[in-house]
């Protein structure tokens, strides 16, 4: 699962002009520059149209398109260009655990991370995890609260398994379980597979903007900063085009697909 990436498309998309070397430095600056630049979105399973993850199909979509993706889009784009630039990467699968009830057990593996190894550490990278993706790698060590741009994070376990976790709100919330086994591509088009069925039925959208993240569901935009959230519901499918170019920085796909996977943001919910 080696490809060479288009380095100068990717660093011209996250705005970077520094140096390349596979140091700690350029790591954090390329992890802090991607999920700003780069939103995570799921228009295509909202389209029904599948998610590619040929590295060519990812970067027509994310660098010269000008649009967004999800977890194994933006990991393996950057898994590819951290190789470029000649980090020894190795890529991991995880069992999501955001949002769910305490003692909840991941059926399956359905999403992606990266560990790097800078000078012989380890760090875990990740910028494919939507509304609560870091914005710095996280030294792989167990116990230790790890301050990023934005939010604190820390690592347990490793005794196989580690456990990521984010404080929100003075509350420690876990993200996602993983092992530090290497993945294929074929493991990540399995998961792909499944992953894809259930982003169709929702609007998704999340950016990070220095101290402020954004977050979309369906006609709900939440806008994150120093502790406070502001809601905006949105009314229309022009007011969600609007939303998402000029708050994300997506180019819309020209596809006649698009507005009506839009309306499915706009039908009544059951209150939960």
């Amino acid at each position: 699962m080696s490809d060479e990436a288009n380095l100068d498309a990717y660093l011209k998309r996250i705005n970077y002009a520094g140096s390349i070397a596979p140091t700690l430095e350029t790591l954090e600056m390329v992890h802090r520059l991607h999920p700003q630049a780069i939103p995570f979105e799921n228009l295509d399973p909202l389209m029904e149209q599948p998610v590619r993850l040929q590295l060519s199909d990812i970067e027509q979509k994310l660098l010269i398109e000008r649009r967004g993706g999800y977890c194994f889009e933006h990991n393996l784009l950057l898994k590819a260009v951290l190789e470029t630039m000649d980090f020894k990467v190795t890529p991991l699968a995880a069992g999501v655990l955001w949002g769910r009830e305490p003692g909840y057990e991941p059926p399956e593996l359905n999403h992606m991370a990266l560990l790097v190894d800078v000078g012989g550490v380890p760090y875990l990278a990740d910028v494919g995890f939507g509304g609560q993706v870091a914005t710095a790698p996280l030294r792989l060590r167990a116990d230790v609260e790890q301050q990023t741009p934005n939010e604190r994070y820390r690592l347990l376990g490793g005794h196989p398994k580690w456990r990521l976790e984010t404080e929100v709100e003075g509350q420690w919330k876990p993200l996602y379980e993983f092992t530090t086994a290497a993945r294929t591509l074929d493991d990540y088009m399995a998961m792909n597979d499944l992953t894809m069925g259930l982003f169709r039925d929702d609007l998704i959208a999340a950016r990070v903007e220095g101290p402020r993240r954004y977050a979309l569901w369906n006609t709900r935009l939440r806008t994150h900063e120093g502790g406070a959230t502001e809601t905006r519901i949105l009314a229309n499918i022009a007011e969600i085009r609007e939303v998402l170019t000029a708050t994300f920085g997506l180019v819309l796909p020209p596809s006649d697909r698009l507005d009506p996977a839009l309306e499915k943001a706009l039908r009544p919910r059951a209150a939960g």
